[in-house]
């Protein structure tokens, strides 16, 4: 099978494209519906997954190894068994995890040392256990494993760091390579993509995807944004640091983000998102929808017969109504949650659909413009 990431329509910095997989094609941009422990919080089945249109769906390594663990999940026959869910699945690497969870952590050469953030048992990852626990999992894609620097953090600091990565993202390559050939290995075809890290400082952004870019990785993402710096901020990295990644390669943008977020990023070139925000806001019933956003808790809702979104093809929007919606709220029952994070990721996933028609039909700008106008305008 030809791991593949084909560019199939520029429009501007936007980029239409199509990655194979071992799981079946994604069509780029795309987000990935975010299910950190093999299952989307709001009682969301992979089965719904199909029905709203997920194409990716992203579990966690750091929380799967701690529960049910990932030797459990290899028995079991792998993630996409275990879950029932036959399209691609991207695994983060637990990096993210390890840095912002962890009680204690003590940041080696060979790794992190660090305590459960369930039961305060201590821990030790490193580049090759990521893998390891990431290929017990048979995902897709794993991602490599790598520090997630705060922001700000001083230059020098985010130097020593970016420059361990690079290491532990060479013994990455090296450990998968490994675990690929291996005779019990669920799925000998596992991809990797590296992480470009470095803050706000582009320098060192635009020499670390240098660096990453030597090692012909399946893919690459950008790591170490929407956790502290300004959005501002956020698009100039990107503007740097695209342009200095492979055009035949997918670029993922960790954790990221809002649909305006999303909308800025694609215009800049960027192919993969990831984020919990639309099913976050789902359970608070807090929902996306043409004009803006709008809070299902407030009163004026109470006898508004309308759908969430009127033109909505999503399941929620097809059969039930804002008044339900929060009378179910209201009565604290778990159904208003599952019908607002099926609404939200829907949303999301019809967006990625218009993002890609629009760059397909050579005016992403003008779709940008109004959309952002639409959203901005409420």
């Amino acid at each position: 099978m030809s791991k593949k990431y084909t560019l199939l329509k520029k429009d501007g910095k936007a980029r239409r494209g199509q990655f194979e997989t071992p799981h079946g094609t994604i069509q780029t941009p795309v987000f990935m519906n975010v299910g950190t422990l093999a299952a989307i919080k709001g009682a969301v089945s992979s089965m719904d997954l199909k029905e709203i249109r997920c194409q990716v769906e992203l579990s966690n390594t750091y929380h799967l190894h701690l529960r049910p663990s990932d030797k459990v999940v290899k028995k079991l026959g792998g993630l996409h068994q275990f879950m029932n869910w036959d399209r691609p699945i991207l695994t983060d690497s637990g990096g993210f995890q390890v840095f912002s969870l962890a009680k204690m952590r003590k940041i080696k050469e060979e790794g992190v040392y660090f305590n459960s953030h369930i039961d305060g048992k201590k821990i030790f990852m490193g580049p090759e256990e990521s893998m390891q626990i990431q290929s017990n999992l048979a995902s897709t894609i794993a991602m490599a494993f790598d520090e997630c620097i705060e922001n700000p953090a001083p230059r020098e600091y985010v130097e020593r760091s970016v420059e361990r990565t690079t290491r532990w993202l060479e013994r990455c390559k090296t450990e998968m390579d490994r675990l690929n050939s291996m005779p019990d290995t669920i799925n000998k075809e596992q991809m990797l993509f590296g992480i470009n890290q470095g803050g706000v400082y582009e320098d060192i952004r635009i020499r670390h995807a240098k660096e990453i870019t030597k090692m012909d990785l399946d893919g690459y993402a950008i790591g170490g944004l929407a956790v502290g710096e300004t959005h501002e901020e956020m698009y100039k990295v990107i503007d740097a640091v695209v342009p200095h990644l492979p055009e035949d390669k997918p670029i993922y943008l960790m954790g990221v983000g809002t649909p305006s977020n999303i909308l800025e990023a694609v215009d800049r070139g960027v192919d993969f998102f990831d984020c919990v925000l639309p099913a976050r806001n789902g359970r608070h019933g807090n929902v996306f929808f043409s004009e803006g956003k709008l809070n299902l808790m407030n009163a004026k809702y109470e006898l508004d017969n309308r759908p969430i979104d009127e033109g909505c093809e999503c399941p929620t929007c097809k059969n039930y109504t804002r008044a339900y919606i929060r009378h179910l709220f209201k009565a604290k029952e778990m159904l208003a949650m599952r019908l607002c994070v099926l609404h939200n990721l829907y949303f999301y996933n019809k967006l990625m659909e218009d993002i890609r028609d629009a760059i397909e039909g050579g005016c992403f700008k003008q779709f940008k413009e109004e959309k952002l106008a639409q959203w901005e305008g409420r």
